[in-house]
C-alpha cells in the first residue's frame, strides 16, 4: 500500500510518499481502507519531533480517519468487514491502509460523508472533553478560545455556545474572526491589533472570563489568565504557538483559579466508556444539525506536504483533510 512517510525529524518537504508492506490487524485491531483523513496541528509538530511524544522512525503520520472495514481482529465484536467507520490512532492514518484500536473506531453515521467523519472526532472529542470534563463549563460563564479559527478552536467556539456559555473568540485575522462569529461566537478579540486583557477587561465589565481554551501557548497565555475571572479555569489544551509559556504561579493564588491539562487522547484511551459517552453526545448534536465542521480544503494524499505547510502557514480555518 502507499503512505506518507517521516523518515527523518523536518518540515513537511522532508515526508516520502512510498510503498509500504500491507497490514494485519491483531487482537482488538481493525484494519481501515482509508477514505479520508483530518490534519490536526500535532501533525505538524510530530513530524519535526516536536510532540509530546515521538514514534520510532521512520513512520506514517496522520491520526483522524475515516473509512471501510477491510478487517478485524480477535475480540472485535462491534464492527463488521465492509462497515463505514471513523475513529483514531497516535500516527499511521495517512495511508492507504491503517491499524485502529477497536475502542476508538466507531460506526460512521448515515449522515457524515468521509471528510466530515475525518474531521470531527479529535476537535470535537478534545473540545467536548475539555469544556464538560475539565472545565464543567455552566450555561451563563463566559468562555474565551484563543486560537478560535483552528480545528479545534472553532470546534470549543461552536460547543460553548451550544452548552450555553458566552463565547468570545480570539484570532489573528478579521476573516478568521469572520467564520468565528458564524460559528457563534458573541464578540470578537483581534490580537494582533487589539490588547487581550484590556479588551476582555472590557468586553466582560471587569469581571474576567471563567473558562479560557488555550490551544494556543505562547505570547497571550499569560494575558488570557490575567484576564480569568475568579474560580476562573484555564485549560491548556496545547502550543501551536510553538513554545510553552512560563505561567507565574502567583495568578492562579490571586484568582482562586485552576490551571487544568487536557489530553483527549490519553483521555479516550484511560476511559474509554466516558468517551464513547461523549462522542454519542456528539454524534446526536450532529444529527440534529448543531454541529458542523468547517472544512477549509481537501488534498489527494500525495500532496500531505502541501497541506501540512499550510497548515503550519497558519493559513488554515476549520479542518483540512487529505484524501485517500
Amino acid at each position: 500500500m502507499k503512505a506518507i512517510r517521516c523518515k527523518i525529524y523536518g518540515p513537511p518537504s522532508s515526508l516520502v510518499f512510498e510503498e509500504i508492506d500491507n497490514l494485519k490487524p491483531k487482537a482488538k485491531e481493525v484494519l481501515v481502507a482509508v477514505k479520508a483523513c483530518g490534519l490536526n496541528f500535532p501533525d505538524t509538530l510530530i513530524i519535526q519531533g516536536l510532540y509530546q511524544f515521538k514514534p520510532d522512525l521512520p513512520f506514517t503520520p496522520g491520526s483522524d480517519v475515516s473509512g471501510v472495514v477491510k478487517a478485524v481482529g480477535e475480540g472485535v465484536t462491534h464492527l463488521k468487514v465492509g462497515q463505514e467507520v471513523f475513529g483514531f490512532v497516535a500516527h499511521g492514518a495517512l495511508a492507504e491502509e491503517v491499524l485502529v484500536p477497536a475502542n476508538a473506531c466507531f460506526p460512521k453515521p448515515p449522515q457524515m460523508d468521509f471528510p466530515t467523519a475525518a474531521s470531527f472526532l479529535m476537535a470535537y472529542g478534545t473540545s467536548y472533553h475539555a469544556l464538560k470534563d475539565r472545565a464543567k463549563l455552566e450555561e451563563g460563564e463566559t468562555l474565551l478560545v484563543l486560537g478560535a479559527s483552528g480545528g479545534v478552536g472553532l470546534a470549543a467556539v461552536e460547543l460553548g455556545k451550544l452548552m450555553g456559555a458566552k463565547v468570545i473568540a480570539a484570532a489573528s485575522t478579521d476573516e478568521k474572526l469572520s467564520l468565528c462569529k458564524d460559528y457563534g461566537a458573541d464578540d470578537t478579540i483581534n490580537y494582533k491589533t487589539q490588547d487581550l486583557k484590556t479588551t476582555l477587561k472590557t468586553l466582560t465589565e471587569g469581571k474576567g472570563v471563567d473558562v479560557v481554551y488555550d490551544p494556543v501557548g505562547g505570547e497571550y497565555s499569560e494575558a488570557a489568565l490575567r484576564g480569568t475571572a475568579w474560580n476562573g479555569r484555564f485549560l491548556v489544551v496545547g502550543f501551536a504557538a510553538g513554545n510553552i509559556p512560563k505561567i507565574p504561579l502567583n495568578l492562579p493564588l490571586l484568582k482562586g483559579a485552576s490551571v487544568v491539562g487536557v489530553f483527549w487522547g490519553a483521555f479516550a484511551m484511560k476511559n474509554s466508556k466516558a468517551n464513547m459517552q461523549n462522542t454519542m453526545n456528539l454524534m446526536k448534536w450532529h444529527a440534529e444539525g448543531k454541529l458542523n465542521p468547517h472544512i477549509h480544503a481537501i488534498y489527494d494524499l500525495e500532496d500531505t506536504a502541501k497541506a501540512l505547510e499550510e497548515m503550519t502557514d497558519r493559513k488554515v480555518r476549520g479542518k483540512i483533510i487529505v484524501k485517500v
